[in-house]
């Protein structure tokens, strides 16, 4: 798989068009199960291909018990490294178990005193709100503790049933409850109040962070900047297409074993970069401007301006300017405001 990934940087060199880069991320679920010596050789030859900025934002995905004291002084001081993204998820056994998650809650605590002694003052970690095991009092003591070890960075998701998911046929079976979405709704107000109260600012509907300490990898995904996406199922965009590799290794080990890049691509059509465009601003401070939608087409923005109308009557979206964004209270409604701005051949 390693050999995979260096072929694949060698034929995408040019992906990009030489900009410097300004954030490397290792995602997709396991990244922290690379050993040393192979993350030597991807970061050797990301350095040799590309031009990666003094500052860049380096961040590492990884499980709490694939995080050994070892492991955590090895990426430290044998690698460039800098922020760990740790899916800690809850501080809570009950909960953690009905994640059927692998590290308890004292390995997870653990796992982020080990990262502070190692050096890593750069820290995210996920949390999952809305679980049927996550009591009210279970989420309070998860942000408790969360705030206590100083993260300056959280990512706090909603639990949501995905179609063809365990969980799902679960459900169904009646063998675990649906979700609640009161509960759900009560946690994430908890959320935002609590975050808020210690000065961290809600820069995207699942995102939080202290001042200055916004996620540089996913806040360009937000904002629309192309990315270079390498492995199995991964993703990058351009501006105009995207493109994504397949997701079955096997398949993807052999196309780059003949040189080939395993990806399908799609070129974006005006309407497709609009809507786009509206699901990801409208969900982060930085709104939606009208300007930046004329620039795809004037009758864009008519139709934003337009659509928009009854979501300031009702309070759920607000306007600073010429940038419009979700309220608090309409980041309860994200998905549905932005459905209905979206551009259709029924709705244009």
């Amino acid at each position: 798989m390693v050999e995979a990934i260096l072929r694949e940087l060698e034929l995408q060199r040019d992906y990009l068009g030489g900009a410097e880069l300004h954030s490397i991320y290792f995602g997709g679920g396991t990244p922290s199960l690379l050993e040393l010596p192979e993350l030597e050789r991807i970061f050797e030859k990301i350095y040799a291909l590309h031009r990666v900025a003094g500052d860049a934002e380096i961040t590492l995905e990884a499980n709490p018990d694939d995080l050994t004291k070892e492991k955590l002084h090895d990426l430290r001081r044998h690698t460039p490294v800098k922020r760990l993204s740790i899916g800690i998820q809850s501080f809570h056994d009950e909960d953690l178990r009905w994640m059927n998650r692998a590290h308890t809650a004292a390995h997870a605590r653990h796992c982020l005193y080990q990262a502070a002694a190692a050096g890593f003052d750069d820290l995210t970690i996920d949390l999952i709100y809305g679980a049927p095991t996550t009591t009210d009092a279970h989420w309070a003591e998860n942000l408790r503790i969360a705030l206590e070890e100083g993260i300056p960075h959280l990512s706090c998701y909603g639990l949501t049933v995905e179609e063809g998911t365990a969980l799902a046929h679960f459900v169904r079976a009646g063998k675990s409850p649906a979700i609640d979405e009161e509960k759900a709704a009560r946690q994430f107000g908890f959320l935002q109040d609590t975050l808020a109260a210690r000065g961290y600012e809600h820069y995207e509907i699942s995102n939080f962070a202290l001042p200055g300490r916004y996620a540089r990898h996913n806040s360009s995904y937000w904002r629309g900047e192309p990315y270079l996406g390498v492995g199995p199922s991964a993703h990058s965009f351009n501006g105009h297409s995207r493109q994504w590799n397949v997701a079955n290794n096997a398949r993807y080990l052999r196309a780059l074993e003949a040189g080939e890049l395993p990806f399908e691509r799609e070129e974006l059509t005006p309407a497709q970069r609009y809507n786009e465009y509206v699901m990801t601003g409208l969900r982060t401070i930085w709104g939606c401007e009208p300007d930046r939608i004329a620039a795809i087409g004037p009758a864009f923005a008519a139709y934003f301006l337009n659509g928009i109308e009854p979501f300031l009557r009702d309070g759920t979206v607000e306007q600073n300017g010429e940038i419009y964004r979700l309220s608090r209270a309409g980041k309860l409604f994200a998905d549905r405001i932005a459905s209905t701005l979206f551009w259709t051949e029924a709705g244009k």
